[in-house]
C-alpha cells in the first residue's frame, strides 16, 4: 500500500465511521422532557457529543485502517491486477 492509498483509506473509513457513530446517544428534547426553543427544529439534538464522536471516530478508523494495512500488506487481499 502507497502512502497516497494509505491516506485514502483511512480516510474513507472515518467518514464511515462518524456517519455511523452520529446517530448514537442524541435525543430531541421532546424525548427528555423539554420544549424546543422557539424558531428551534423540534427534532433537533439536545446534546451532540460532537468531541466524543469524533475522537472514537479517529480511535476507531485508525484500527480498522491498521487492520486492512495488514491484510493488504499480507497479501490476503490483494489490490494489484493479476
Amino acid at each position: 500500500m502507497t502512502w497516497a492509498s494509505g491516506i485514502v483509506v483511512y480516510t474513507i473509513l472515518w467518514w464511515l465511521v462518524f456517519f455511523m457513530t452520529l446517530p448514537i446517544g442524541v435525543r430531541p428534547p421532546y424525548e427528555v422532557g423539554e420544549v424546543a426553543e422557539p424558531g428551534h427544529e423540534a427534532g433537533v439534538p439536545v446534546r451532540t457529543y460532537l468531541p466524543i464522536k469524533v475522537l472514537a471516530t479517529t480511535i476507531i478508523a485508525g484500527a480498522l485502517w491498521g487492520a486492512a494495512y495488514w491484510m493488504i500488506t499480507a497479501q490476503i487481499i490483494s489490490i494489484r491486477n493479476g
